[in-house]
């Protein structure tokens, strides 16, 4: 199967399917597992991973706006979708016509929707989200005399028309730091608890109650509930580095590209836009046809390194928005086209997504989302190419 060669995410399925077993190995077995979509399945490529995920027996899809939701149903996946952000209430026929799950942030919002549910004969399923301490959206409950209110706005959401009331959830801020928020994750969890009590004496009970996002899964089991939300484990990656945690998860995600040309620089060479970087020798260089435009930070510039036939190699010079350009002077062999290893294996030699945040001071999250879409997704397993996909060509 042909792709561009130019610059491509390679996605390994064995280590999709190996990360989801891991967790699904420490998640109460009476748990059920709802992967996180968002952000084009954190890059990975919502399309392909939705239907992997599937197959593989994962109980609900979670996505973050209405748009990644129809998308994900357009690929034949009827899992139950449960989008986690905000959606107009004008689209309440695209959440009914695409069967999709939403979440009711305030008793006003509830309202709209049902109002529009009604006027247009739909009927739409929706989960209630709790504000317990992240104070985003939600309906505020933090252990505030002022929470009775909250609790009287749940009921009435209760009893709106035309709108099905499938679950409760909230979301925690910090259950990836285990030293220093430790008590802010419980303090939010008893929050979360004492709601649902509560609401359960006034005859208010939910099918669905969850809160464990990635932090939570790894580091606190009790908070299983009835649902856990896996997110960026599920790719291999945890949400913190600092987290200590016996299970087994593998990148699943490695970013590959070429060298376009090679050329040999005399001494005091200037090195692409606005003369930053002179060689201090002559020096052998290679040019990647990789930028910021491809979602390769600009800031990476004279920080970073590149793997090439296994060894690291300095980015020299200003990363441009299509290309860069390496200092390939203490590396044997290398040719035009010879494959460049951003972010992976290649040998003996890794470079993480962890390594890189460090070095632009942000998370392995960010950088895996603004990967471009102009990068080609290749979906591999047993380093063989399953299915690859390109979305500017759409296929």
């Amino acid at each position: 199967m042909c792709f561009l060669k130019r610059t491509w995410l390679q996605v390994d399925c064995d280590a999709l399917e190996e990360n989801y077993c891991s967790i699904r190995n420490i998640v109460n077995k009476k748990s059920k597992i709802m992967c996180v979509l968002k952000a084009d399945a954190y890059g990975h490529g919502a399309g392909f991973v939705s239907k992997l995920y599937q197959r593989l027996g994962a109980d609900w899809l979670a996505v973050s706006n209405i748009e990644e939701a129809i998308q994900i149903r357009k690929n034949k996946v009827v899992l139950p979708i449960l989008i986690l952000g905000y959606t107009h209430y004008d689209m309440v026929n695209q959440l009914s016509l695409y069967s999709i799950t939403q979440t009711v942030i305030s008793l006003d919002y509830a309202k709209k929707l049902s109002q529009q549910a009604l006027k247009f004969g739909f009927s739409v399923d929706v989960h209630i989200k709790l504000d317990t301490g992240m104070n985003r959206i939600g309906l505020v409950y933090q252990d505030f005399v002022e929470d009775s209110k909250t609790i009287e706005q749940v009921q009435e959401i209760c009893s709106l028309k035309n709108l099905n009331i499938k679950g409760i959830y909230t979301h925690f801020s910090s259950s990836d730091e285990e030293e220093n928020c430790k008590d802010y994750t419980l303090w939010q969890f008893n929050n979360f608890k004492n709601a649902i009590k509560i609401l359960k004496e006034k005859n208010i009970r939910f099918e669905l109650k969850h809160c464990s996002n990635s932090g939570a899964i790894l580091t606190r089991p009790f908070m299983n509930m009835d649902m856990v939300r896996a997110g960026i484990v599920l790719y291999g990656i945890l949400p913190n580095s600092n987290i200590k945690t016996n299970v087994k998860l593998k990148p699943a995600m490695q970013w590959k590209t070429i060298v376009s040309q090679i050329k040999n620089v005399r001494k005091n060479s200037a090195i692409s836009y606005n003369r930053t970087f002179y060689t201090s020798k002559n020096s052998k260089i290679a040019i990647v046809p990789t930028g910021y435009a491809d979602g390769y930070p600009r800031i990476f510039s004279g920080k970073a390194k590149m793997i090439i036939n296994g060894r690291k190699v300095p980015i020299i010079g200003r990363i441009c928005m299509d290309q860069l350009v390496l200092d390939i002077s203490e590396v044997q062999n290398v040719e035009n086209n010879n494959i460049v290893t951003i972010f992976g294996k290649d040998g003996k030699s890794t470079i993480t997504l962890d390594e890189l945040a460090s070095l632009s001071n942000t998370i392995n999250y960010e950088l895996l989302c603004i990967i471009s879409k102009r990068v080609t997704r290749v979906f591999m397993k047993k380093n063989k190419i399953l299915e690859t996909f390109n979305y500017i060509r759409q296929f």
